[in-house]
């Protein structure tokens, strides 16, 4: 399913026309649809860690740039060192800068700005870093944030897609939309649950 066809099928159940392109289209109804689309789409791409978004980056120094698609560190150990262990996170400032000034053995890191800082900073070298890209559409093997084409297609099910658009149109245009955004959350937990492993 691409974009466009997840769109025809909203206006399928919202009796509207079809559009035959709708990606840079003026049509009004057209331009609602997508921006529509792209809220429903960052939306359910933040709301799980889809197998699809995960990626990994090798770390090779203290500080490590992160890789300009990423969102969040995956939760339960993203980080760890290349002889396996883990690192364990600092959340805030102040911890950081009592951690660096005391010599220790075990590994921490660090998330500041686009940078992941690393204590011993030897641990940084061939750590392995696990996070969810913000990247949830794919064009001809390109995967991006933001929509741009009639063709793009979505990384996690498809057809959230279409009920996130559905229940967002109705609520816009005054309809009844509670049954569908049920209908929404309901399969958004059991894509999410399939997409797990423990569907």
């Amino acid at each position: 399913m691409t974009l466009l066809s997840a769109i025809n099928e909203v206006c399928d159940i919202v009796s509207l026309d079809r559009f035959s392109s709708i990606y840079g289209s003026v049509n009004a109804n057209a331009e609602t649809m997508v921006a529509m689309a792209q809220e429903a789409g960052d939306e359910i791409a933040r709301r799980a860690d889809w197998q699809r978004m995960l990626k990994q980056q090798t770390a090779s120094a203290s500080p490590q740039t992160l890789e300009a698609d990423y969102q969040r560190m995956t939760p339960g150990g993203a980080v760890r060192t290349s002889a396996g262990a883990f690192h364990r996170p600092i959340t805030n400032s102040s911890q950081w800068a009592v951690i660096v000034g005391v010599v220790s053995t075990q590994p921490y890191f660090f998330i500041k700005g686009n940078q992941v800082l690393f204590s011993p900073a030897a641990s940084a070298v061939g750590a392995i870093i696990e996070y969810v890209s913000e990247n949830w559409l794919i064009n001809a093997s390109t995967e991006k944030a933001t929509i741009s084409a009639d063709d793009d297609t979505t990384l996690f099910p498809e057809r959230l897609l279409v009920k996130g658009v559905l229940w967002r149109w109705k609520r816009q245009k005054g309809l009844p939309f509670d049954d569908n955004l049920a209908e929404f959350e309901a399969d958004l937990a059991q894509e999410i649950n399939a997409d797990r492993g423990a569907a």
